[in-house]
């Protein structure tokens, strides 16, 4: 029999990464917010890898924390041990990426939970959306936990994960779950297809935990951290970094028995025997697909990380598989430093529900249905940064639905994050969606060092980020626009000492002066090389020189992407009437007039990235637009193509 459990403004569902991030957005917005979880104890959770950041994905996290997110500072909090990825190569594509001990992070983000005021952790499984008809269109009332109680409430956030009717498989056996051994979520699926949205099934895998007392690391390689340049948050004192443990990583390798264990047993593996319906993620394959897909490469490159501080637990990052457990530990101790290798958790691939994003706004709320709002691999990503930033854009979207206050969405040129939503919501994925430095044709003006500058403002604004942040944020784009000026005015004398330093560079000397803006775009001089004859160099944190020389060095790329951007952003104030029925519009293809009819685009800016649009119909919207804008200048009405 069904009890009124609660009241709430908005409930969360799901307490994944996407799901903390939402529910902190709404409750530090001062909105009363109830997140629920199938269980208390998987909170935050790492199903598989222990890390946060990489390649776009540390972008993403120094983003969420401009913004006012909380998992760069949870991360700083965890780290065993911290990288720089792509260092040698330009600021563009440098990500940070630090190993994480998993179970401190989980109690890192329960304990912020539970000490968040207009916030409540409950352990239970929604199994149902209801709504109510204004005007005409439903919109979110309640919603109905497995034990039958109901909570009113005025908004929700999915953050389901891979939780949807979720199938874990492993070789021949296949069984209803979630991650980790949780159960899976029944149900939920159903009642919100009565709402008429779409759904679609994917699949995802992780590899398995070693005993690293049964691994020989004496023959393996070692990869040590570096030493800590700069948090994720900047909350934290950077200096708290280094009492964090450093442990370090090892690298492996299959070899040709490896192979040819996979290659004699992948009748057994469900991903070629058809019993895997989901589609998998095209960028983390498992072993046996890399086997399969690249029969020339007689090994592969594995890592093995720590998944823990206290844990002997080792997770081999590159091993993902579906393979039965007793071919997985032929696979395992075929290779060198895991002939006696103990498994702790077999691999193993799940198959979940997730919904096609094209049916969000950029808010991350649903068109069809007021009120309810969709983040992280509900969406159709894979990721935890991926889901984290989702679920912020969400939860500060529902808080600003429940205040009656318009909606924010990130452009493409402001973010990794705007990125990621934009590609969902306007191409839609066929795959588990992965961000990466690639995703984004402005990746110089999106750097990791400047998430601040781009995001923190609007992080203030929208109540995320305090005064005492912000006047730090203040302070240090302050000191930045001083060193660019001082760098851009101060002229260096072609002095004996200076030409050393040139030709030592492997540059050209100079018999003029030469000012140190000009010395720094010089490809192989660096900030450091000029310190002896930068005689009034002041005293600076670190990152504020890498902005301003990665500003100055960059200088006339980052003018180049800003002009691409500022077209971007005039197509993106061209907006297209709601009422447009593109398939009366004249000179548009078929296929673009039914794509935009399916997709409803707000601007011409959207229609532009919708995929069988062309530039010719573009041009056509152009036209169609100063037409009707003509014809209300005139009072009259244009009549369309019948």
């Amino acid at each position: 029999m069904e009890y009124l459990a609660g009241t709430a403004d908005v409930a969360v569902i799901g307490a994944g990464h996407a799901g903390v991030e939402a529910a902190l957005a709404c409750a530090r917005m001062g909105i009363d917010t109830v997140l629920f979880t199938i269980s208390n104890d998987a909170v935050a959770n790492m199903p598989c890898n222990p890390s946060i950041g990489g390649t776009g994905k540390g972008q993403l996290v120094f983003e969420i924390d401009a913004l006012g997110g909380e998992m760069g500072r949870a991360a700083d909090k965890v780290m065993l041990q911290d990288r720089i990825l792509n260092s040698s190569k330009g600021p563009a594509v440098q990500s940070k990426r630090v190993q994480a001990d998993r179970r401190l992070y989980q109690r890192v983000m329960k304990e912020t939970i539970e000490h968040t005021d207009n916030l409540r952790l409950v352990q239970a499984e929604i199994r149902e959306i209801r709504t109510e008809n204004i005007d005409c269109k439903p919109r979110v009332c309640s919603v109905v936990t497995r034990l039958s109680g109901v909570w009113n409430v005025k908004a929700a956030v999915i953050c389901s994960g891979t939780y949807l009717d979720s199938r874990v498989i492993i070789g021949e056996v296949m069984y209803s779950s979630g991650p980790d051994g949780m159960h899976a979520a029944i149900g939920l699926t159903e009642s919100l297809e009565k709402l008429g949205l779409r759904f679609l099934r994917f699949k995802t895998g992780t590899p398995p935990r070693i005993d690293a007392r049964s691994i020989d690391f004496s023959v393996l390689e070692r990869q040590d951290g570096e030493t800590p340049m700069k948090p994720y948050s900047a909350d934290t004192d950077p200096t708290t970094l280094l009492s964090r443990p450093d442990l370090p990583c090892y690298i492996a390798y299959t070899n040709e028995e490896t192979h040819r264990i996979i290659r004699e047993n992948i009748h057994r593996s469900p991903l070629y025997s058809g019993e895997i319906k989901g589609i998998g993620p095209r960028y983390c394959p498992s072993i046996e697909d890399k086997v399969v897909r690249f029969p020339e490469k007689t090994r592969h490159q594995l890592f093995v990380e720590p998944t823990g501080a206290t844990t002997g637990e080792m997770y081999l990052q590159g091993f993902s598989s579906s393979m039965p457990a007793d071919v997985q530990l032929k696979m395992l101790r075929s290779m060198k430093g895991f002939e006696h290798a103990e498994t702790m958790r077999s691999a193993y691939a799940i198959e979940y529900d997730c919904i096609d994003p094209t049916q969000l706004l950029h808010t991350l709320e649903f068109k069809a249905v007021d009120g309810l709002f969709g983040a992280g691999q509900f969406n159709g990503t894979s990721g935890y940064e991926e889901a984290a930033a989702q679920g912020l854009i969400a939860g500060i979207n529902a808080a600003r639905y429940i205040k009656g206050e318009e909606g924010i969405s990130l452009p493409r040129h402001s973010s990794y994050i705007g990125t990621l939503i934009d590609d969902l919501v306007i191409k839609g994925t066929n795959e588990p969606y992965r961000m990466m430095t690639s995703r984004s044709e402005f990746r110089l003006l999106l750097r990791q060092d400047n998430a601040d500058r781009r995001l923190t403002e609007l992080g203030h604004e929208i109540g995320l980020i305090s005064e005492e942040r912000y006047a730090k944020f203040k302070e240090k784009q302050s000191l930045i626009e001083k060193e660019e000026e001082r760098l851009t005015s101060t002229v260096l004398s072609p002095t004996a000492e200076l030409n050393e330093i040139l030709e030592n560079a492997g540059e050209t000397p100079v018999r003029t002066g030469l000012r140190l803006a000009e010395a720094i775009r010089r490809p192989t001089v660096t900030y450091e090389m000029l310190a002896p004859v930068d005689k009034n160099r002041p005293s600076l944190p670190d990152d504020v020189i890498f902005t301003a020389v990665t500003d100055i060095k960059y200088d006339g790329y980052i003018k180049k992407q800003l002009a691409e951007a500022e077209k971007f952003e005039k197509l993106e104030k061209r907006l297209l009437p709601p009422e447009t029925d593109f398939l009366k519009i004249r000179g548009l293809s078929t296929e673009a007039a039914q794509k935009l009819d399916a997709h409803k685009p707000a601007s011409i800016g959207e229609a532009s990235r919708i995929s069988g649009v062309s530039p010719a119909d573009i041009a056509v919207l152009l036209i169609y637009l100063d037409s009707i804008s003509s014809d209300r200048r005139r009072g009259g009405k244009r009549e369309e193509k019948k």
